[in-house]
């Protein structure tokens, strides 16, 4: 079944692809004659990838891979990594940055739902800084984020068949539209690994607990995976795998197909705001 998700996210992308190839050819356009300044079409704006930050020193070098990945799909477009706090650079510092080099920017949330994150500490750090950015939607319940998921399962050693299930383990939030984000999520991943029941279960803030979760599926007779929802690893990452009486994906990291979520993220955005002009 197609995912609504996905018939708007191939329009978006068809559609920033027209917007690219039109700015291109507008910008060739001499309307009053030959002249000696070649005119150039508009700069993109920056995509500025929003990591949440953590002292685990995995995690920094693991979004940088991640961001390597987007560099190489899309080249000549200005990717720059922010944290929301403990890592540098911090947002406020690379947002201050985009604005002294006068560009706009993109913010694309490194994060899985949305979330206080989202919807306060982003917006108030372009607002802080007088920056022109548009935030763009979490990274969510998307048929890319699943496939990255399915992925680092089957790489720690899942296989189909046999009586088993799966706990979804994410950061966690007291807000329900998160918790929503995550149930979709797990929904979406049962699907792809052909009707497997997935359990969403958190490392705080919401309930039920990853050890909670697990108990919940063995005592159903089930053998229990634990696959990491987090973009990076960290210390609820690693306390989410311990729990694990099989197998523990590792976090998505610098997956193929979390690189292609991130662009898509940032050309939905700018399509959206083209519309609105």
């Amino acid at each position: 079944m197609t995912h609504p998700d996905a018939t708007f996210d191939s329009a978006a992308e068809l559609l920033g692809r027209i917007g690219e190839q039109l700015g291109t050819r507008l910008g060739h356009v001499r309307p009053y004659g030959p002249r000696h300044e070649e005119a150039h079409p508009p700069m993109k704006p920056t995509l500025v990838a929003v990591g949440h930050g953590s002292r685990d020193p995995r995690a920094r070098a693991t979004l940088s891979r991640l961001l390597d990945r987007v560099r190489e799909l899309r080249p000549g477009l200005d990717v720059r990594l922010a944290h929301i706090e403990l890592n540098a650079p911090l947002l406020g510092e690379t947002l201050a940055e985009t604005v002294a080099d006068g560009r706009d920017a993109v913010l694309v949330p490194l994060l899985l739902a949305p979330g206080h994150h989202v919807t306060h500490d982003l917006p108030a750090a372009v607002a802080a800084t007088a920056a022109t950015a548009r935030v763009a939607e979490p990274l969510g319940a998307h048929p890319l984020l699943v496939e990255a998921l399915a992925d680092r399962l089957a790489e720690a050693g899942w296989t189909p068949g046999g009586n088993r299930g799966v706990v979804l383990a994410s950061a966690g939030s007291r807000d329900p539209r998160s918790r929503a984000e995550i149930r979709r999520i797990a929904a979406l991943l049962g699907e792809r690994l052909g009707g497997v029941p997935v359990v969403p279960a958190y490392a705080s803030a919401a309930a039920p607990t990853v050890p909670d979760a697990v108990r919940a599926l063995e005592a159903r007779g089930r053998r229990v995976a634990v696959a990491s929802c987090f973009t990076a690893p960290g210390l609820f990452a690693s306390r989410a795998a311990a729990h694990a009486p099989w197998i523990a994906s590792d976090p998505l990291g610098a997956h193929p197909a979390l690189a292609r979520l991130v662009l898509h993220r940032y050309e939905t955005a700018r399509v959206r705001e083209l519309a609105a002009v």
